[in-house]
């Protein structure tokens, strides 16, 4: 790797790296958790590697809310210490992460039918004293933030509730509420992440799969795994990597990789995450999201403004196939009728832009068979897997930082090595340097046409965004949007292949930008066009250009 540049080339040379002189720690899996893992292990001095069998955050990682934050409805529950955590590290993220992460407001309103807002387990006789009740939960969230908060939350009454959710309903709306917490772009995170680690000599391969372990002579309840047998998705070529230690990260897919070094000793029990995107003239928003404080199953559901849409989620539902997440016709119709009980107007499945689907790796004890998936627990595992291997699962995207920390924790003290947190206060790629690249872009913004919408979406480059202004300099056309009404320029499609080791055309239309779920088209329209702007930079020939088109339209066709 070459000062964290991700390219096609790195790619290559980062899996023949691994496999001629070996990595101290073995990452498995390319989404948030794993991003997080490597960072940390790097930053510790590990020679680190990571693989990944598709593309990095292809998976839950790149299907959340995209906020990041403490869990609000995990304080009815009571479960105080993982709102704790989740709060603190949010602050951490704001902190480290400030182009990447930004506060945003949220309005609670309270409706005179609501029995368990926010599943407050409490519930009031006639209602009475059921706004004390949620200050009193808002109040605790603020004080378990402590000095990392973003903001106190404010009563703010029904009439400033609508103001502020001109999508709601006035009817039986009794009282209103607004609290904060941060919002994110959950791709361009997990991909930071990756870059910051790769600047501090973490070799990264996405489309790497882990086919099994070489466990080397030892009677079987003693093996060790002494190296991966890993397989170039793209070329087939194959590759042993020699590794000290493998930490798997792989999500919903953790129990396979543990099963292929000797028996799985985790449960995972996938809960399927299916969100809408709609248009703002179907759902107007203002620069605050809304909670929708209650929902049949004993949920809560987010409308959260996205650039020129709208995001409406999330469900939680058990089983399903992880390889093939798919939000089916009963998913959009719950979140559909959902939210018509909360609003004026009434959303119906002509407006629905996207629909589109993820699965959360919850940690199933033995005792909670058949138990709902929003049940579970959403605190990460650390435990030792068979060959030797560390597993860590579960949790949440906000917290991906605490889980690789005490997941390297782990690794220390197995190792007798003392034990020390780099990534506490350490900024993410692009942090530094941040503010001082904000005039350059405001001044490209008027250069080249710019609106505040593409201003604010190169900005999530924090001081990378220079690298694609330069793009611009040096070829116009690569200023262009990609779709009109969407934020997203032809250079964001370059500095993709350049420097986030983007392969296909589904890894930037449905990642490094988030054109398949936002754009009326779902990328079918511009798909051509960027196509040959990845050809230009991958070398593909004129028939890889169309086979890979073809294979992105069959994509959205699929409804995957």
């Amino acid at each position: 790797m070459s000062h964290g540049r991700l390219s096609h080339d790195e790619r290559r040379a980062a899996l023949r790296c691994m496999a001629a002189e070996g990595v101290d720690v073995l990452v498995v899996g390319g989404g948030i958790t794993g991003a997080g893992v490597a960072l940390e292990a790097a930053a510790r001095g590990y020679r680190t590697g990571l693989v990944e069998k598709a593309d990095f955050a292809s998976g839950t990682s790149s299907k959340s809310t995209k906020l990041v934050h403490g869990g609000i409805r995990y304080l009815p529950q009571f479960d105080f210490a993982l709102v704790r955590e989740a709060l603190i590290e949010r602050g951490r993220l704001l902190r480290n992460a400030p182009h990447l992460v930004r506060p945003l407001g949220f309005v609670l309103p309270l409706y005179a039918e609501n029995k368990r807002p926010l599943g407050t387990p409490l519930v009031p006789p006639g209602g009475i004293g059921m706004s004390l009740l949620l200050r009193s939960g808002l109040l605790l969230y603020d004080v378990l933030s402590g000095r990392l908060a973003i903001r106190g939350h404010e009563h703010i009454g029904a009439r400033k509730a609508l103001e502020l959710a001109p999508a709601l309903k006035a009817e039986g709306l009794k009282d209103g509420f607004i609290y904060y917490d941060g919002q994110t772009d959950d791709t361009r995170l997990t991909l930071t992440i990756l870059r910051t680690a790769a600047k501090r000599g973490a070799l990264l391969a996405n489309y790497a799969q882990v086919l099994g372990f070489d466990l080397g002579p030892q009677a079987a309840n003693r093996a060790r795994i002494r190296a991966a047998y890993v397989r170039d998705v793209l070329s087939g070529e194959a590759f042993t990597i020699p590794v000290g230690t493998v930490i798997n990260a792989a999500g919903a897919f953790a129990d396979r990789i543990e099963a292929m070094a000797g028996r799985s000793q985790i449960t995972i029990k996938p809960a399927k995450g299916v969100h809408l995107t709609l248009p703002r003239d179907a759902l107007p928003t203002t620069e605050c999201a809304v909670v929708l404080p209650e929902t049949p199953d004993g949920r809560l559901l987010f409308i959260v403004p996205w650039n020129t849409r709208v995001t409406l989620g999330t469900t939680d539902t058990q089983g399903g196939d992880p390889d093939r997440p798919v939000a089916t016709d009963e998913d959009i119709d719950y979140l559909i009728s959902t939210a018509n009980h909360y609003l004026r107007t009434r959303l119906t499945r002509s407006q629905v832009i996207s629909a589109w689907a993820g699965y959360r790796p919850l940690i199933s004890p033995a005792q909670a068979d058949g138990a709902a998936t929003s049940k579970l627990s959403r605190t990460h595992v650390v435990m030792d897997g068979p060959g030797g291997m560390i597993t860590i699962t579960g949790g949440k995207l906000t917290t991906y930082r605490r889980m690789a920390q005490d997941a390297l924790d782990h690794l220390a003290k197995r190792e007798g090595k003392p034990i020390i947190h780099p990534t506490e206060a350490m900024p993410l790629d692009g942090a530094e340097g941040y503010p001082a690249c904000q005039a350059a872009l405001s001044e490209a913004g008027a250069r080249f046409g710019w609106d505040a919408e593409v201003v604010a979406r190169l900005g999530h480059y924090g001081s990378e965004a220079l690298y694609i202004l330069a793009l611009c300099a040096d070829d116009p056309a690569l200023a262009e949007r990609i779709v009109p009404d969407l934020p997203y320029i032809m250079a964001e499609v370059v500095y993709a292949c350049r420097r986030e080791m983007a392969m296909t055309l589904d890894d930037v239309l449905m990642r490094r930008l988030h054109v398949n779920f936002e754009d009326r088209s779902r990328g079918v329209a511009p798909a051509p066009a960027v196509a040959q702007v990845m050809a230009r930079e991958l070398g593909w020939s004129s028939a890889e250009v169309e086979a890979q088109v073809a294979q992105y339209r069959a994509r959205v066709a699929a409804g995957l």
